[in-house]
């Protein structure tokens, strides 16, 4: 575990002790090793039946349109009932927390709960099965891509925008509120410029190992 204090120059020390500094990490590929929406769908919905609607989406997949093919998978939660959808939820939480995070970036988290910074999670990734995630890791919150419920059950349709590029920002934004604040970020796609843009210190994570934070650290542009 890392138990290195804020070094002189890091962007804390240049704010009141008294403010707010927030690490705000993706999770697809930063937090976690993985992508984890197919492997979630694959859980709830059986193998055969995400094939089929990876099949009816290859047009959409080839034209880069991310939100249409989340929009189109989101079909296959149609009429489930939340809570049964909620435990298998909980359980594949339980299974990419034992098995597919990054220990490095982990390491990093530990390091800003050291210097008493608060921790969330900003990710396309359904929030259904973030939250747990972030449970099991001490984050303060997790803001996922929500999904809609009517009754009781899931209509497979989304509960508002797919949560990448500028939408992270805005609900990063809407979680913070007006409180002032120091705010990292971590991630590692085009789907996190706009938060590494936002942010007062911007860490893009590649396949390189993250450590201690060092005076200086590079900002992603």
């Amino acid at each position: 575990m890392l138990r290195a204090r804020c070094s002189a120059g890091c962007p804390c020390e240049r704010r009141s002790v008294s403010d707010l500094v927030v690490a705000a990490f993706d999770f697809d590929g930063t937090l976690s090793s993985r992508d984890n929406l197919l492997p979630f769908l694959v859980t709830v919905a059986g193998r055969g039946a995400v094939a089929r609607a990876l099949l009816r989406s290859a047009p959409d997949m080839t034209r880069r349109r991310r939100d249409d093919v989340k929009t189109r998978l989101s079909m296959l939660l149609a009429g489930r009932d939340v809570r049964d959808v909620d435990d298998q939820a909980v359980r594949f939480a339980a299974d990419v927390v034992a098995d597919h995070l990054r220990d490095d970036v982990l390491a990093r988290a530990d390091w800003h709960a050291e210097q008493g910074h608060r921790r969330v999670i900003v990710s396309a990734s359904y929030e259904c099965y973030l939250t747990p995630v972030a449970a099991r890791i001490g984050f303060d919150a997790a803001l996922g891509t929500r999904l809609e419920v009517d009754g009781g059950r899931l209509t497979g349709r989304l509960d508002g925008p797919n949560l990448r590029r500028a939408e992270k920002v805005r609900r990063l934004d809407e979680w913070l509120g007006r409180r002032s604040a120091t705010v990292w970020a971590y991630g590692d796609s085009a789907g996190d410029r706009e938060l590494l843009a936002r942010a007062d210190q911007a860490v893009r994570v590649g396949r390189r190992r993250l450590g201690t934070p060092a005076t200086g650290e590079r900002v992603a542009r």
